[in-house]
């Protein structure tokens, strides 16, 4: 884990440049310039369990290991040469100055420096189309990925991307397509989810930090049901819409007995809340004599059987509406 390190030589703080986590980082604030490079330093109020790291105290002292402490039941952590030194409620940077305050007793112009070395389980959300969605915690050091795995993995149904929210006290989201919101309030970025899964863009499995909130989407699906091989919801992906004959290739063919000439897409229209029907010509496009007809997210593309038997187009409805009990294909 990278740290972040601030010398406090008497009342000055110097900031040297490291980051805290990777989430932290000089170009999304070169993109956001409202953020904060110091956020946790800054923000962050230290409680039981925080874990610290103590370099110095003195100036001209050689480099020495590091000491490890964690912040007890009390608030308290155990400093050399001073002893308890209360630091719950305190940022890093004001609970840097109460160290060096008390060491100053005992050494002159001290230069000790508290490092955050990992930080108590704190919330984060997971949200969207995950197996178990809600507020989660953050205990130490946890990826987007991590984050994801805690809540269960993402659904058949996922999207191809991920949103993630920060609040700017806690410093910029270090993507390349950081932006502020509208409030000022909260910086908002996506990341591809199978790219950071197959390792492409490793960078972007960013650390997520307290009160951060992951939005996985439901993506746009098409359904196709009736005298079909395979009927189900095929996930658009990042297209924009797919054509009847690309929607019953996913659905590997027709069925042994298809009324081609009535299939039909049932699309919804929001304003009435409510399915329209658009008859189409299978027949006439798999021959080559007609044009192939787009489909749009949540269209249901439905073949009848030419023998007459019955398709519950409004148990499929309802599967849709629910989630459950309907095939997820992703391409």
């Amino acid at each position: 884990m990278k740290i972040l390190r601030v010398h406090a030589i008497g009342l000055t703080v110097i900031l040297v440049a490291f980051s805290v986590m990777p989430a932290i980082s000089m170009a999304a604030d070169m993109q956001s310039p409202n953020c904060k490079t110091d956020a946790v330093r800054s923000t962050y109020l230290l409680g039981s369990e925080d874990e610290l790291q103590i370099t110095g105290p003195e100036p001209d002292e050689a480099v020495t290991a590091p000491k490890i402490v964690r912040v007890d039941g009390e608030g308290d952590i155990q400093v050399p040469l001073v002893g308890r030194v209360h630091v719950a409620g305190l940022t890093v940077q004001q609970a840097e100055t109460e160290v060096n305050k008390k060491l100053s007793v005992y050494v002159k112009h001290p230069q000790a420096s508290l490092d955050v070395k990992e930080l108590r389980s704190q919330p984060a959300s997971v949200l969207g189309a995950v197996n178990q969605p809600g507020v989660h915690q953050v205990e130490g050091h946890k990826t987007l990925l991590e984050m994801i795995s805690l809540a269960g993995g993402v659904r058949p149904d996922a999207g191809y991307s991920i949103r993630i929210t920060r609040q700017v006290e806690w410093g910029c989201l270090p993507l390349p397509n950081a932006t502020l919101d509208a409030s000022g309030r909260f910086t908002v970025a996506q990341v591809k989810l199978q790219d950071i899964m197959e390792a492409k863009v490793p960078e972007e499995n960013i650390q997520i930090l307290p009160h951060d909130v992951v939005t996985v989407p439901r993506a746009e699906l098409v359904y196709v049901t009736g005298d079909v091989k395979k009927s189900g919801g095929f996930i658009l992906g990042e297209k924009q819409n797919m054509s009847v004959l690309q929607a019953i290739s996913m659905a590997e063919g027709l069925g042994t007995a298809p009324d081609t000439k009535h299939a039909k897409i049932l699309r919804m229209v929001p304003e009435a809340d409510q399915r329209t029907e658009i008859p189409v010509d299978l027949k006439t496009i798999l021959q080559g004599k007609g044009k192939d007809v787009p489909l749009q997210g949540n269209d249901i593309l439905f073949v009848p059987d030419s023998t007459g038997r019955k398709i519950a187009l409004r148990a499929l409805e309802a599967a849709i509406q629910t989630g459950t009990g309907l095939a997820i294909y992703r391409p």
